[in-house]
């Protein structure tokens, strides 16, 4: 380390103010504008530099250095901080036809000759935190606490990769202070990662993000919040000194300026049905952003307006909330149930008191599997958590351990399948619990007929669960065979079931019969082989009906085969009733025809794809047209994906393939590696993502 009292050099200064400027600019793109321009290496190799001067040359370290964002030392407690103008709360309303008395009263209170003008932005759900500013340099943070104080947390805040150390672009104007409002949220996809490592650990589960970011921040040892992804989304300023704001939309746009992140899905409205039509659009977008908001902020634009109606109590009379219907509520379990699916597999399900989620009412919601209800300890009888997110299927979150009497009971492991009797087996390193049975179970023969005849399996229009429950019910079905065996009379009988749709049903029945080898393969229901890998295996085996599969060994040497799968297909074809149906099936003229190809030549064959956001066709039928270019579609990114697919809102998936240098394409760039010759594009390989992005993704730009 340099003695004391030797001047540093003026090339070191220089390359360290460098290095830091550098840091900023790229924290901003990774975090703010998710568009980052360089490696994670690369990064974290200038980062180690700075470290390594400063470390050399310590007196010029800064408050606003990047290397200054983990404290080393965990703190004794939390001090209190007072807030120069008050985070006022807002006044809640549930009720659309509010917003419009609300619209109303605003226009009586300014007067019918000023047209009020009014900002609808997500109300995120968080915890609002202040951060104070100094000539454009962070200084020191807090909770909302009372509103009038609130608790120092500005070792934690600085973890936040979103919250900028100093404004950008750097500038000696950069006012005297300003204290701005925002909201610290933790995404949905870093909860379950969190939750995952907690399960592991032995740990108790946080309910929802809310609760996840407000545990994370209030950490008195930041190494720990910095383990945990928090993002940071500004909304408001409180006490300002040396800058004005002329109104709400103008100190947004200010504030992306100075590089914090601001909500993209702002509007501006005049009237309260416009305002309530702003409010269903983002509503709408609820379960697309990748983390959670539980309605709008409904604000007058004029920041001369907002002083001139001031305040009421504790809010602001000129700003409302619109709370969305909630999506998380308590209940209680009444009993566990365990439900078998179609390969066999057990799950638990909660049977619960009614209750309303998301404006559905619901009595039932899956509990995973048996490790996730034993590492949440949920019992019969437990006052529980449950969340519902658009269409998916409610879910429990957690038990309310501090209700419990003592009378809540333990559900044990099953031993045998509840639907058959059959003994139930551990798969070995995995957590799922299995029936034996097979095709003999109920449960799994339902399931396996109603896959067979799916829309991507030999695509039987008209064989709905319903109508497969109730021939398996009657003994009218007894494997899928039986399906060719089916006649007009026996159908008509069936319930809700007339000449016509018989006859339809039939006819769907008869033009299966000469389906693709790989769609019939993918039918069976072999274990691990879904649509693409029944591809691969035909591909390589197309004479697999008449000679069977090879051994398990020479099946691995088969591209994408590895040793589960290999062994999965190879007992399946030795099992001696599997084999009956088959030839069955063949008996009663079901002819595999050659496998689907694509064209001879296969623009991705081997490359791995994975899909997020809306696209402008089905999804489907865009996996579809990847596979047969010999793509693998998976639904995860991971280091071995070689594109992602972005349309419009993508998901967290976009940040995961960023961080690991994915490439990102758009739909136009996808058509161009599907037909390269006619494109005129093949000798020019495709930009990534860390320089070139998808329309869909410069939103910041516009």
């Amino acid at each position: 380390m340099k003695e004391s009292g030797h001047h540093p050099p003026r090339n070191i200064i220089q390359k360290i103010a460098s290095l830091r400027d550098k840091l900023h600019e790229h924290n901003y793109r990774y975090y703010v504008l998710d568009q980052p321009v360089i490696s994670d290496a690369a990064y974290d190799a200038m980062l180690k530099e700075l470290e390594r001067l400063e470390k050399q040359y310590p007196e010029l370290v800064t408050p606003d250095s990047p290397t200054q964002r983990v404290g080393t030392a965990p703190l004794d407690s939390f001090n209190r901080i007072e807030h120069r103008v008050p985070m006022f709360s807002l006044s809640n309303t549930y009720d659309t036809r509010e917003i419009i008395d609300f619209e109303q009263r605003m226009q009586k209170l300014i007067g019918d000759e000023q047209k009020i003008t009014y900002v609808v932005e997500p109300k995120l759900d968080g915890l609002a935190v202040e951060l104070v500013y100094e000539r454009g340099i962070f200084v020191r943070g807090s909770t909302r606490g009372d509103g009038f104080a609130g608790e120092d947390i500005t070792l934690n805040l600085k973890t936040i990769g979103s919250l900028p150390l100093r404004f950008r672009p750097r500038s000696e104007s950069a006012p005297e202070r300003v204290d701005i409002r925002g909201e610290v949220v933790m995404p949905r996809q870093e909860l379950e990662a969190l939750n995952r490592r907690r399960a592991e650990e032995g740990l108790p589960l946080f309910a929802n993000p809310r609760n996840a970011a407000a545990g994370s921040l209030r950490q008195l040892d930041p190494r720990i919040t910095a383990r945990r992804r928090l993002d940071l989304f500004c909304y408001a300023v409180g006490y300002h000194e040396g800058v004005t704001f002329t109104s709400q939309w103008q100190l947004l746009s200010q504030l992306e300026s100075w590089g914090f992140k601001v909500t993209e899905n702002r509007y501006l409205a005049d009237s309260g049905e416009e305002i309530i039509a702003r409010c269903q659009q983002i509503e709408n977008l609820r379960n697309q952003l990748p983390y959670d908001i539980d309605g709008t902020v409904i604000k007058v634009n004029s920041l001369a307006l907002q002083q001139q109606l001031g305040e009421k109590s504790r809010s602001p009379r000129w700003a409302i909330a619109y709370k969305f219907k909630a999506q998380e509520e308590t209940t209680k379990i009444l009993d566990i149930i365990v439900q078998v699916g179609r390969t066999g597999a057990l799950t638990p399900v909660a049977i619960m008191e009614p209750v309303r989620v998301g404006g559905v009412e619901i009595s039932r919601a899956t509990l995973h599997n048996f490790d996730d209800l034993h590492h949440k300890d949920i019992r019969i009888g437990d006052h529980v958590v449950v969340k519902r997110a658009g269409d998916v299927i409610p879910e429990v979150i957690a038990p309310i351990t501090a209700l419990r009497t003592g009378t809540e009971k333990p559900f044990p492991l099953p031993t045998r399948c509840p639907v058959c009797g059959a003994h139930v087996i551990r798969e070995p390193e995995g957590i799922i619990y299995r029936c034996t049975a097979g095709l003999s179970c109920p449960a799994q023969l339902t399931g396996s007929i109603f896959h067979f005849g799916s829309k991507r399996a030999m695509d039987i229009d008209g064989l709905g669960m319903k109508l497969v429950e109730q021939l398996v019910g009657k003994g009218i079905i007894k494997d899928i065979a039986d399906l060719y065996n089916l006649d007009a009379e026996t159908l008509a009988g069936l319930e809700r079931f007339g000449e016509k749709s018989a006859r339809n049903l039939l006819e769907a029945i008869e033009a299966s019969k000469h389906r693709p080898l790989n769609r019939f393969i993918y039918g069976l229901g072999i274990r691990h082989v879904g649509e693409h890998l029944a591809r691969v295996v035909v591909q390589h085996c197309p004479d697999l009906l008449i000679s069977g599969p090879p051994d398990p060994d020479t099946l691995m040497n088969i591209p994408e085969i590895g040793p589960q799968v290999a062994q999965s297909i190879y007992e399946f074809f030795r099992e001696k009733k599997n084999l009956s149906v088959i030839r069955k099936l063949l008996d009663y003229g079901v002819d595999p025809q050659p496998p689907e190809t694509a064209e001879k030549s296969q623009p991705l064959a081997g490359k791995r794809l994975v899909i997020t956001g809306t696209l402008s066709q089905p999804r489907n039928l865009v996996k579809d047209r990847l596979e047969k270019a010999g793509a693998r579609v998976s639904g995860t990114v991971s280091p071995q994906t070689d594109y992602l697919l972005a349309g419009k809102n993508p998901g967290s998936k976009l940040e995961r393939a960023r961080n690991l240098n994915v490439n990102v394409i758009s739909e136009t760039e996808l058509e161009i590696l599907l037909n390269p010759s006619s494109s005129g594009s093949e000798t020019q390989p495709l930009l990534p993502l860390l320089e070139q992005q998808p329309e869909t993704e410069k939103s910041h730009e516009q």
